[in-house]
């Protein structure tokens, strides 16, 4: 049986197509031979169980590997002290069995049945003491319980005896104690309720930084690609089809493999452009646990929702630095990154989800307004954008007066957007390229079908001003190698004049101006 993409658990090379992970695991293998405390905090499915499985495969000739799971565990787990040591001496004796340790070291957990952490503390001294190789420990799913006090007492325990290491020996505790999860149980304030001191004080200030870049690059695509191409022969062009996988995941794991597994098992293997941006439709279109949170932490929390409306939708232009709760936050979901010191989007499917979230919330509470109720947008299987934009135009000055001027400056993009996502709904795409976002100006690339569309988004501040976005508009253009362009202009000012949209001729191409 040949292998697979995997989007599901965790990633085995005999079984499954992967990148490849020697440097990433040479980073890792580094901290364990070190005798580093360490979480790997990434966003859902990126990799964090691979990545402790091979811990586990690949080091457990030189070491003790337990590898635990916080997964499934209850309430009662963390009910109290005493719950909670029996709790995690049954699970090191499950696993001890499991991985065939000599019943005498194992013997030790079974004839100790701690019920406090002053138990825990001795046993756990007593165990290493004996082993004869270091002891690592990796806990997956770590973070299901990182808002719990007597966890969190647990960890201060397992730091003490770190601490106590230039005294004791290296060998009276963990050697290695490797957490994985979503937050980083460093800096818990954003994951505990803001009703306690304890939300600012991690124990787990002994840990070092865990910096191993875990995304996937387009030469790593490639060669996964290649792998899987050198099995089933399909003849295509690997080198484009990595780029432009990449281009609409940034390397996010799990968008890559789902991507891949997609046209393997389900587009007869069409390795094209096409199949990938159908992949990315079904993929916003939700269902998956990815998306599902996006959407649960953006109702679960207001003002990261408004946090994330400003940058997707308005393009609010914000200094990335950590320190800000709201930044934090989306940096460690992975909806946002790093980019010269900015904010921007991670990728352009969570940019794709945001706006068919927010487009869909506005439509859902404005279902009275800018319905693109006729249905010739689309002649002969070519969508007519000259005619999206001038029927945009006509129901904007219908259905909006001077008073809406404030709710029009913070909306308009919104407004258009979902305008359009019906009338473009099942064939279309769209998304912003990220290098031409701010706050006055976004441009738009909306493909339907064989067509591509270049519409700029921009608010009114003066002819002059108005002038430098014909000219950014035809520079960008040409960057991608296009004749045509789309401006749509919000025009705010109390003396606007309404105009019907027009063709110009600009720096050797045709712009289609609206002004709203």
């Amino acid at each position: 049986m040949r292998k697979e993409f995997n989007i599901t658990g965790s990633c085995n090379p005999e079984w499954h197509y992967m990148v490849d992970t020697a440097k990433r695991f040479q980073a890792v293998a580094k901290l364990i031979e070190k005798g580093k405390y360490f979480t790997i905090n990434r966003a859902r499915q990126y990799g964090k169980t691979t990545m402790l499985d091979m811990i586990w495969r690949k080091l457990s000739d030189r070491y003790l590997v337990i590898p635990l799971s916080f997964e499934g565990l209850g309430d009662s787990s963390f009910a109290t002290e005493a719950a909670f040591a029996s709790t995690f001496s049954k699970m090191m004796i499950r696993c001890l069995a499991s991985i065939n340790l000599d019943e005498e070291l194992a013997g030790i957990w079974q004839d100790a049945s701690p019920k406090s952490f002053d138990d825990l503390y001795s046993v756990i001294t007593a165990f290493c003491k004996r082993s004869e190789k270091p002891v690592v420990v990796t806990i997956d799913e770590v973070d299901k319980s990182s808002d719990n006090q007597l966890f969190l007492n647990f960890l201060g325990m397992l730091r003490n005896k770190y601490l106590e290491r230039n005294i004791n020996g290296m060998n009276s505790t963990f050697h290695n104690v490797v957490l994985a999860g979503v937050y980083d149980v460093k800096n818990l304030k954003l994951r505990i309720r803001p009703d306690a001191e304890k939300k600012y004080n991690s124990p787990w200030n002994i840990a070092t930084d865990f910096n191993v870049d875990m995304l996937f690059h387009p030469e790593e695509i490639a060669q996964m690609l290649t792998d899987y191409e050198n099995d089933v022969h399909t003849g295509m062009d690997i080198k484009e089809i990595s780029k432009e996988i990449y281009k609409f995941t940034s390397g996010y794991p799990f968008l890559v493999s789902y991507i891949c597994k997609k046209i393997d098992e389900e587009f007869n293997r069409l390795w094209i452009s096409e199949s990938i941006v159908k992949a990315v439709k079904l993929l916003v279109q939700g269902g998956s646990t990815l998306m599902d949170d996006l959407s649960k932490n953006l109702e679960n929390n207001p003002e990261f929702r408004e946090f994330m409306y400003s940058i997707s939708i308005n393009s609010t232009d914000y200094s990335f630095s950590l320190l800000n709760p709201m930044v934090n936050m989306g940096n460690m979901f992975s909806y946002i990154r790093n980019k010269d010191g900015h904010v921007v989007i991670h990728n352009l499917i969570f940019e794709e989800a945001l706006f068919l979230y927010f487009t869909i919330d506005y439509a859902i509470k404005n279902n009275s307004k800018l319905s693109p109720f006729q249905l010739n947008y689309v002649r002969n299987g070519q969508l007519i954008m000259e005619y999206v934009v001038t029927r945009f135009q006509d129901l904007i000055h219908e259905e909006y007066s001077d008073s809406t001027v404030p709710f029009l400056e913070r909306e308009g993009r919104l407004l258009f957007l979902t305008f359009l996502k019906p009338i473009i709904n099942g064939i279309g795409f769209y998304y912003v390229e990220p290098q031409t976002r701010d706050n006055r100006r976004m441009d738009l690339v909306v493909t339907y079908g064989q067509q591509e569309f270049i519409i700029e988004l921009k608010i009114w501040r003066g002819d002059k001003y108005e002038e430098s976005g014909r000219d950014q508009l035809a520079a960008y253009l040409e960057t991608r190698h296009a004749e045509e362009g789309y401006l749509v202009t919000f025009d705010f000012s109390k003396n606007k004049q309404i105009v019907e949209p027009q063709w110009i001729e600009w720096n050797s191409k045709r712009i289609f101006e609206a002004v709203i």
